[in-house]
């Protein structure tokens, strides 16, 4: 497997733990004192840095750092509307659409010399 597909895989699964240490105690435990939700996420954070970390690693070694930070974000947000919709029940807005847009373009500007050099 090569080093961006690694690279991804161990981002997307960081993304699932960080979107539930980040957002599902809203949900799950909006009842409870804050310090408890915090001390959750701390704990369900350190799974995400477990993937996160040796992810940067492997990226670094085929991408640049604004390009392994614009994969991050295309991750985030592939993992984050699912989410939303489906665990945080919101409800379906264009934002995601126009969003999602905005990152594919932001995608083609820092990969554009790869994606210049694979249509030659």
């Amino acid at each position: 497997m090569g080093a961006m597909i690694q690279c991804a895989v161990l981002l997307l699964i960081g993304n699932v733990f960080m979107t539930f240490a980040w957002y599902a105690h809203l949900k799950e435990l909006s009842h409870k004192p804050w310090i408890m939700a915090a001390i959750l996420s701390w704990g369900i954070a350190l799974f995400e840095y477990l993937f996160q970390v040796p992810a940067n690693r492997i990226g670094y070694t085929v991408m640049n750092l604004g390009q392994l930070k614009i994969l991050q974000e295309v991750i985030t947000l592939t993992v984050f509307v699912p989410f939303a919709l489906f665990y945080m029940k919101e409800p379906f807005r264009m934002d995601f659409v126009w969003a999602g847009l905005c990152i594919l373009a932001a995608v083609f500007f820092i990969f554009r010399p790869q994606i210049i050099q694979m249509l030659q």
